[in-house]
């Protein structure tokens, strides 16, 4: 969308004054903070002295994103940007726009610059939404200082935004606001008579508050459209006045508005808990982040493979069940499907978390991958190839190779690589769970070998 008033625009012009509640308008755009001073949250940021309050309340902006969950911020400053910078303002989603609008943008940018001295600030919001070859078409336009870009998104950017633009913006965090902005945040609506609730005389009981606070998940949108909500729950006394009570919040929230998405940051993020939780031998943490996966709707064969995964990487040969365990459970979620398939998620999620831990499978391959790719790759010994084609014998293949079964123990001394070709030993399995017997058994066969 453009910023020409004959066009709709999503912020309206620096100089357009303040504009009342628009009919049927909701709470939390109504109560959209206008100036710095109503901004909650945000203060590793925004505080006092921080570089990027500074550069707003001086309008000396450079390109910037703004990154973080929904619900935290980042429309809501550009709207104030918006309205106290000297520079034109240009604002439209990514997720109705293309390239052709932007073009239009930049076009008029140019000329402004020319005729009027006029910088331009271009607001995207969604910003992560342009492909490759939209976000391609800014990057000219951004580093000769046409347009100064303020892009919004919920996606990491250093996955989601190209690397050339990215370079020449900096990236501001948003973060998840926490109780207190989000207490202030309510407060300020209940009390503010003209964008807020105060005419309807609504109070909200402790218990309600807290609640709509914590089951917002730090989303100020889904907390005001709650106590929005809420209010309207609840019924007038006979004095006009309107109480929330906990019943009326847990009846507006409904359930915890979990903050997850499958392709961006809380994927990994919570996925990183879960395997680290596990690792760390504390089953209780493992299975709320377990917990956390299966109520945002994570693929739960995705679970099962890190599961999977964990069982051979953290625990391995210190106990040998938990790969069968695990591979159990992968396939009971084929077989049985969520949400039953929760259960059997949960029993390999405390399997691997209480075993015995050891990395050594892990270290060894690794160790080994380094000599491969590093090292001249070494020739098989020549009892060690393969003799069972026409001519194999004839070439020396497999001659002198001691069989095992047929010695003692099942074992006899034989070198197995050429000498040279390992640099260190690989596998050294710990003195935890099984893998202690193991460590005893390599112990010995190394001294009988000499």
């Amino acid at each position: 969308m453009s910023g020409r008033a004959d066009e709709l625009t999503l912020f309206p012009p620096a100089d357009a004054g303040v504009p009342g509640p628009l009919p049927g308008e909701p709470l939390a755009s109504r109560m959209r903070p206008r100036t710095l001073a109503e901004f909650a949250g945000q203060e590793q940021i925004l505080g006092p002295g921080r570089a990027l309050r500074q550069a707003i309340e001086a309008d000396q902006l450079s390109s910037v994103v703004f990154w973080g969950p929904p619900g935290c911020g980042k429309s809501t400053l550009a709207a104030i940007i918006a309205r106290h910078t000297r520079c034109h303002f240009e604002t439209f989603s990514a997720v109705t726009s293309g390239v052709p609008e932007v073009r239009k943008v930049i076009q008029a940018a140019r000329e402004r610059r020319l005729r009027l001295g006029q910088r331009t600030i271009l607001f995207i919001d969604e910003l992560h939404r342009f492909n490759k070859a939209q976000q391609d078409a800014l990057l000219p336009h951004v580093e000769d200082g046409t347009i100064l870009l303020i892009g919004a998104t919920t996606e990491n950017p250093y996955f989601s935004i190209n690397s050339p633009l990215l370079s020449r913006a900096r990236v501001f965090r948003f973060e998840a606001l926490d109780d207190e902005a989000l207490t202030r945040i309510l407060r300020a609506a209940l009390e503010d008579a003209e964008r807020g609730l105060g005419q309807l005389r609504v109070t909200v009981t402790p218990d309600a508050l807290a609640h709509l606070v914590s089951f917002s998940n730090g989303d100020a949108r889904t907390a005001l459209n709650a106590l929005e909500l809420a209010a309207t729950l609840a019924e007038p006394n006979a004095a006009g006045e309107r109480q929330v009570t906990l019943a009326q919040a847990e009846e507006a929230m409904q359930q915890r508005a979990l903050a997850y998405d499958r392709d961006g940051d809380q994927h990994y993020d919570v996925i990183s808990a879960f395997i680290k939780s596990m690792r760390g031998s504390d089953p209780d943490a493992a299975l709320y982040w377990l917990a956390r996966m299966v109520a945002a709707g994570e693929d739960p064969r995705f679970i099962a493979r890190r599961l999977v995964i964990q069982a051979a990487e953290d625990v391995g040969n210190a106990d040998p069940l938990a790969l069968v365990v695990a591979t159990a459970a992968a396939q009971a979620v084929e077989y049985v499907g969520m949400p039953e398939a929760q259960i059997p998620l949960a029993q390999a999620t405390i399997y691997l978390a209480t075993a015995p831990k050891s990395n050594a499978s892990y270290l060894g391959i690794s160790r080994a991958l380094a000599d491969v790719r590093t090292e001249r790759p070494a020739p098989v010994p020549l009892h060690l190839r393969d003799a069972s084609y026409r001519g194999a014998a004839a070439l020396g293949h497999g001659q002198g190779y001691r069989y095992p079964h047929d010695y003692p123990g099942g074992w006899v001394a034989q070198e197995y690589v050429p000498e040279g070709a390992m640099t260190r030993r690989y596998y050294e399995p710990t003195d935890r769970g099984r893998e202690q017997r193991i460590r005893e058994r390599m112990e010995q066969l190394r001294r009988e070998r000499g």
